[in-house]
């Protein structure tokens, strides 16, 4: 890739908005510094401080500050021989605004960047062409650590569900309500329930139901426990809820399971 123009660490006030309906005409890197809006190929979004893009030239889009100010480093840059395959190498998206994080040293190398393009000291190409690729490769392990982040997160998730659903059908007298599953998976009520039927195809609360009737069946045929105790030990605070719902489950009463009529 030959970069034909860059700037480092430009700022503009909120009216400041660049449109191009057509695409850059170039390929584009933004590195965003500031909070700002962007549209690509016709989809907004807001865009945190401290994110990359890289834009394909035929690429219709628009950016403007989403606060008081808009803040980027950026370049344009013809493409060759290799490029595409070495930026998917690199894990690089195209069209796709990518939260990074932390972008000081990338800022830096920008400025490097920036002071060589225009410079005519000897070598400066070279050491353009030198930084440039540190600059992708930095981006791409970014990009890479924060996949191994997420990965590892969830696997520790995973792990946790799979605990609790464990649990569930083990110990269903000990299991609490779906809010207690939510805070001991570290999640919100309606994320959790989401996350688990999305893990297991099945809802929690049609789990704990399941685990509880199966236990049930299994005391009413192998001890003496009254209706009342049995519902105890399966996690009811009552017989008239565990009633209702071992008929549904099984289309007859827990007595009627019991004398198997």
């Amino acid at each position: 890739m030959k970069i034909g123009s860059i700037g480092y660490n430009h700022s503009h006030d909120r009216s400041f908005v660049m449109d191009r309906p057509a695409g850059p005409g170039a390929w584009l890197f933004l590195l965003v510094k500031s909070t700002a809006l962007f549209e690509l190929d016709g989809v907004r979004q807001n865009v945190a401080a401290n994110s990359c893009v890289l834009i394909s030239p035929n690429t219709p889009c628009m950016y403007t500050a989403l606060d008081d100010n808009y803040t980027d480093d950026w370049f344009y840059f013809s493409e060759e021989v290799g490029d595409m395959d070495h930026f998917a190498k690199l894990g690089l998206p195209i069209n796709q605004i990518v939260h990074l994080g932390a972008v000081e040293e990338l800022s830096q190398i920008m400025h490097i960047l920036t002071y060589e393009h225009y410079s005519a000291d000897a070598f400066h190409e070279e050491i353009e062409q030198r930084y440039l690729d540190i600059l992708f490769m930095k981006i791409g392990r970014l990009i890479a650590d924060k996949k191994h982040l997420c990965t590892r997160a969830f696997a520790k998730k995973n792990d946790s569900f799979t605990h609790i659903r464990s649990r569930i059908y083990t110990q269903p007298d000990l299991v609490g309500s779906v809010d207690e599953l939510a805070a001991e998976a570290g999640m919100s009520r309606s994320g959790f329930q989401h996350m688990y039927k999305k893990m297991f195809g099945v809802s929690v609360i049609a789990d704990v139901i399941t685990s509880r009737v199966e236990r049930a069946k299994r005391l009413l045929t192998s001890t003496t426990l009254t209706v009342d105790e049995i519902a105890a030990r399966c996690g009811y605070s009552g017989s008239y809820t565990f009633i209702r719902q071992f008929k549904q489950r099984c289309g007859k009463t827990p007595t009627a399971y019991r004398k198997g009529l």
